[in-house]
């Protein structure tokens, strides 16, 4: 008798288990329920239909050749049998049946099952905010959201929008709503800094810059405390922090909550915040339910943390592993560093591993190094600066992250994807600093950022670079606590030396550096800097030999500045 095979959830995962099952077994029965309508879509490409880059909503949920993925579809060309709006309710393991609910008219009813397969992802979290439930306010976690939002400002109804969340969903929101619509988007989020999950603070100050500069009014450190409105004109504003932003959109993006309650009532085991536990076979804690996508834990490979990860890409190299263990194969899926990219207006932004604040929470003691330098090489046409952060553990070397943001979306993901099999197998700054990518000129430098990257962290963690970041730069000297050493040119150091006075910023070119460093005191702190940190570690090497023992250099120098505090920047500078 052929097996059968039910799945639960049809928009990520389901899918995926259900074609690569029917393609190792052509004999097994599958049915795959959902209890929305529409299903096998591209979540991600949300925002992007949104924001007008995707026209027409069909395109999430069609194939390349245009063929609307319905359950028509999924019978004729995957031999899948697909239920819409049927939702699973209970689970009797004993028996192996599923209890389902058809939502069209309320009936129940039991479905037999060998193997169950979950894939419900999740549901938007909606803070207890008064004023949440007031028309107007949306999350954003399926097509059909997606359609009443752009039919809404389509129609002219926003003028103004508050996104209550910074992280992936509410940037790319903040993005969407001001870049083709021209709405007054004021972007919130409760965190120091923008994307907190996914990026530290260095990075994210590029990125904030990033949205302010393309119109999006960034709040952070911020709390939205009420929504104002009434039922019938629908939102009118957000008090945030005190302050009244008015509005006639709001969205929500504070997370989701994993759709498990059925399964954990049926006794399958959960973690943290409901999201169920598997094994290596993404198997849950019966050996005929199998789990993947939004509503499960995954290990973190660097930290060695269980926690759930909600990103397509995993969902989809889940789906394959449980059909291919449902086959009879033995498949597994060991974790995730966590490889994240997203669009930022004109910026791209990249992370793999730990930030230095998830690092310092697992234990760790995490040194960074920043570099600022151009993708590709510095004399061919259209290249751009790229910067990288780089996290490893003091004591062991070992890389525990990776950073990066750039003008050109595919070079930075290029970078960290390069890193990614180095935090798989728990590599050192070592093998980044002799890392084998490929070189051409319209590609990258000789020696490329990732390389570089390696080498000024293996030089800061031996003791020969003393970096300093911007923010502490910042903060210093506008308490008057630094003194700068600018090693550029004189044309370019002479609008800083005007606007803040030749005392607090002193101009010695690199090459006069070996013969004029006694011009310098030894008894103030120095901060050396330059076009981008690679000559003011050169420098610091110099002045460390004469005696100087109070000197650091601004990593990223003013290629960091430009892109993070552009007004600290002289007119002419």
């Amino acid at each position: 008798m052929a097996k059968k095979i039910i799945i639960v959830g049809a928009v990520a995962l389901g899918p995926k288990v259900a074609s690569r099952l029917r393609r190792l077994d052509p004999d097994c029965e599958i049915t795959m329920i959902d209890r929305d309508s529409l299903i096998s879509y591209g979540g991600c490409g949300i925002p992007y239909y949104i924001g007008g880059d995707i026209g027409e909503i069909e395109e999430l949920y069609s194939t390349t050749a245009h063929h609307v993925r319905d359950p028509e579809f999924f019978r004729t060309v995957k031999g899948v049998k697909v239920l819409t709006r049927v939702e699973a309710i209970g689970i009797d393991r004993r028996k192996k049946q599923l209890k389902v609910r058809h939502l069209d008219d309320g009936t129940e009813s039991e479905m037999a099952y060998d193997k169950l397969v979950i894939g419900t992802g999740g549901t938007p979290f909606t803070p207890p905010i008064p004023g949440a439930d007031l028309p107007g306010v949306y999350p954003v976690s399926n097509l059909h959201h997606a359609q009443a939002i752009k039919e809404l400002i389509s129609k002219g109804a926003v003028g103004n929008a508050v996104v209550i969340g910074a992280g992936a969903i509410g940037v790319e929101m903040a993005e969407a709503l001001t870049d083709l619509w021209g709405v007054q988007t004021t972007l919130v989020e409760m965190a120091p800094h923008v994307l907190p999950v996914a990026i530290g603070p260095n990075i994210a100050l590029i990125v904030e810059k990033e949205l302010e500069k393309s119109g999006v009014d960034v709040k952070i450190g911020a709390q939205v405390t009420k929504i104002l409105g009434d039922a019938e004109s629908g939102v009118t504003g957000v008090e945030v922090s005190g302050e009244v932003i008015e509005c006639d959109l709001v969205v929500m993006a504070v997370g989701v909550r994993p759709n498990t309650r059925f399964a954990a009532e049926a006794g399958l085991a959960v973690g943290r915040g409901g999201s169920l536990i598997v094994d290596k076979n993404l198997r849950t804690t019966d050996p005929d339910i199998y789990a993947g996508g939004d509503c499960i834990e995954v290990r973190n490979l660097v930290s060695g943390e269980q926690l759930p990860m909600a990103l397509g890409s995993l969902a989809n190299r889940q789906g394959r592993i449980i059909a291919t263990n449902i086959f009879g194969k033995n498949a597994q899926f060991d974790g995730t560093v966590g490889t994240f990219c997203i669009k930022v207006f004109g910026m791209g932004v990249a992370t793999a591993g730990l930030t230095i604040h998830q690092a310092k929470a697992a234990g760790f003691d995490p040194v960074h190094s920043l570099v600022a330098q151009f993708d590709r090489a510095h004399f061919y046409p259209n290249s751009k600066f790229l910067f990288v952060q780089l996290i490893a553990d003091r004591a062991t070397r070992r890389v525990l992250g990776v950073e990066a943001v750039g003008e050109q979306i595919d070079s930075v993901k290029a970078r960290v994807d390069a890193v990614v099999p180095l935090l798989h197998k728990g590599m050192n700054v070592d093998e980044v600093c002799t890392l084998e990518v490929g070189y051409a000129p319209p590609f990258s430098s000789a020696m490329d950022v990732i390389n570089n990257a390696g080498n000024t962290l293996d030089n800061i963690l031996d003791g020969r670079n003393t970096p300093m970041d911007w923010p502490e730069f910042s903060d210093l000297f506008e308490k008057g606590q630094i003194t700068v050493v600018d090693l550029r040119e004189a044309v370019e150091a002479q609008p800083f030396i005007d606007q803040y006075g030749a005392e607090r910023w002193i101009h010695i070119p690199q090459p006069e550096l070996r013969e004029r460093c006694n011009e310098l005191p030894k008894d103030k702190d120095l901060c050396l800097f330059c076009g981008t940190g690679a000559r003011s570690f050169e420098c610091q090497i110099i002045l460390n030999q004469n005696g100087f023992t109070r000197v650091k250099n601004l990593q990223g120098g003013y290629a960091i500045i430009r892109v993070t505090d552009p007004d600290f920047i002289p007119q002419g500078g």
